[in-house]
């Protein structure tokens, strides 16, 4: 059995984050953030859902016991957040090194709709590592949502459009989403669909398959007023012509982004990369102020999860 340590924390987490989320009226939210070193999972519910996943380290389990010892964290799970094993989703998360890329894990195809801020959005909660809605960035999706009015819109490295779904609501005259994978592309015009913004893709909402790399080369100065950038760490894609380095690249393509948007336009750029070191200097025409602070929900303990950044124009 899972110790008595593990349930008590997340009887405990599990019950103030809850509280919160209602009041907040919040239905897909982290509860458990890693919180017991013996401990490393991270769990986080989609509405009648949960997703866990435990972060790979160095124990002294063999592989029977380690099974068994997971088999019991689950079943605690279950047991204090009253979720049937079935609705209960884990993965093995491990730290991206080299050549290693996170990639699909299942074909199970469990997709669910869930809502965040009135808007609906689909989840996958079998078959990545990750479900499709990263929930670190609730709030600063809200942020692109109160400033999209009367904007064209740019979503960089766009996943599954999440970003691009709060700022048709939030009355973007257009949007332009951009991501090298078709999979991912197709998720982010389903999300647009059930969303009701559908009838415009393709006249306001515009969906481009392309190397951001390779895409930024083909702007126009001014061309955008609202950004968002949120690259991989680290991606060596077949499907890209270069290796893309955050820590090294951002520079790069930070200035192209720069040149493709209206003085008094507004960028957000964000990483998880933790030992991101932001080159403000080189930076050309832009205030820059970092956001990491307000950006990262309250129910994300692990206050390093992303860095946020948020550049004006000038």
């Amino acid at each position: 059995m899972a110790t008595q340590e593990f349930e008590n924390r997340l009887q405990k987490v599990d019950r103030h984050i809850s509280k919160w989320a209602r009041r907040q009226g919040v239905t897909c939210y982290r509860v458990y953030d890693d919180d017991l070193t013996n401990f490393p999972l991270v769990i986080d519910r989609y509405e009648e859902a949960l997703h866990v996943a435990e972060y790979h380290r160095q124990h002294d389990l063999d592989e029977f016991q380690h099974q068994q010892w997971l088999e019991d964290c689950l079943d605690s799970i279950s047991k204090v957040m009253a979720v049937p094993r079935h609705l209960i989703f884990f993965k093995e998360r491990k730290r991206q090194k080299g050549q290693q890329q996170y990639e699909k894990v299942d074909a199970e195809k469990h997709q669910r709709l869930v809502r965040e801020n009135g808007l609906n959005f689909l989840v996958n909660l079998s078959d990545y590592v990750d479900t499709g809605l990263f929930l670190d960035h609730r709030n600063t999706r809200q942020m692109i949502r109160e400033q999209a009015e009367g904007k064209h819109f740019l979503n960089l490295f766009a996943y599954t459009g999440a970003f691009t779904v709060y700022a048709a609501a939030g009355g973007a005259l257009s949007t332009t989403t951009v991501d090298l994978s078709n999979t991912y592309l197709d998720w982010a015009r389903a999300n647009l669909n059930i969303n009701n913004f559908g009838q415009q893709i393709d006249k306001a909402h515009f969906l481009i398959r392309a190397d951001v790399k390779q895409y930024l080369d083909t702007l126009r100065p001014h061309q955008f007023d609202l950004v968002l950038i949120d690259p991989p760490t680290f991606s060596n894609s077949k499907m890209m012509k270069e290796v893309l380095d955050t820590q090294r690249d951002h520079v790069d393509l930070l200035n192209k982004v720069i040149y493709a948007t209206i003085p008094g336009g507004t960028i957000y750029f964000s990483t998880n990369y933790r030992s991101f070191k932001l080159d403000a200097e080189a930076l050309k025409g832009v205030e820059i102020e970092e956001i990491s602070q307000r950006s990262i929900p309250m129910d994300f303990r692990d206050k390093k999860i992303h860095r946020c950044f948020r550049m004006q124009r000038v």
